[in-house]
């Protein structure tokens, strides 16, 4: 049952395919830097790893092509395909600018939780010209155990000064929602890519078919 009467005092965004449309966008790029070093890199290992750590994507990737694949170079090989993509432009995802407009009306503190690293997430977001509208950013860097570990997300509600169970955190990813739950913080579920499985989207808080819809959350 929604619990239509909880208003959240925080609010916790993961970053690709939440707020920044980088996400489906930059699959294709792992496949492009995998024929570089001639292995095929399949789009659906890709998308399996939506959300998690480096080490979590990590363990996917050399599980799946085995101990002899080349997993440090493709990385720095999409990373350097992924920068030369994002450097100059990065579309905001939908109804981003109305719901950090109506946090911004009622001095909602937000952060962003990403398991990318804190640096290569402020670039993104200052790309997307929208770093001073975010007041906390955490990184996977930062934190010992990436999604879906609650780490990355208790690490945030502390650094907005709140309890995890006064905000309300934000995400397309199953690993994430999986964390939010674990971290006793309600997720709002937005779709990119993936759509979780029942099990994970029975912990769910809402569901939004995008950010403007989920400006009636901060009413």
């Amino acid at each position: 049952m929604v619990d239509d009467r909880f208003r959240p005092l925080g609010a916790i965004f993961d970053m690709d395919g939440l707020l920044l449309d980088t996400e489906r966008p930059a699959i294709p790029l792992w496949t492009t830097a995998g024929k570089m070093f001639g292995w095929d890199v399949d789009l659906e290992t890709v998308i399996s790893t939506l959300g998690l750590s480096g080490a979590g994507t990590r363990e996917i990737f050399m599980e799946r092509f085995g101990p002899d694949f080349p997993y440090d170079k493709i990385k720095e090989e999409f990373r350097r395909l992924y920068y030369e993509k994002f450097e100059k432009a990065i579309e905001l995802k939908a109804g981003l600018i109305t719901l950090l407009d109506r946090l911004s009306s009622l001095k909602i503190p937000l952060a962003v939780a990403t398991s990318d690293y804190h640096d290569s997430a402020l670039r993104n977001l200052a790309t997307a010209g929208i770093q001073d509208r975010v007041d906390i950013i955490v990184g996977g860097d930062e934190i010992s155990r990436g999604k879906p570990a609650p780490d990355i997300f208790l690490l945030a509600a502390e650094r907005l000064c709140k309890r995890p169970s006064e905000c309300a955190g934000f995400e397309d990813s199953p690993a994430g929602l999986q964390a939010l739950h674990a971290a006793g913080i309600r997720s709002v579920f937005i779709k990119d890519v993936v759509m979780p499985n029942e099990g994970i989207l029975s912990t769910v808080w809402r569901q939004c078919k995008d950010l403007a819809e989920a400006v009636e959350l901060f009413s």
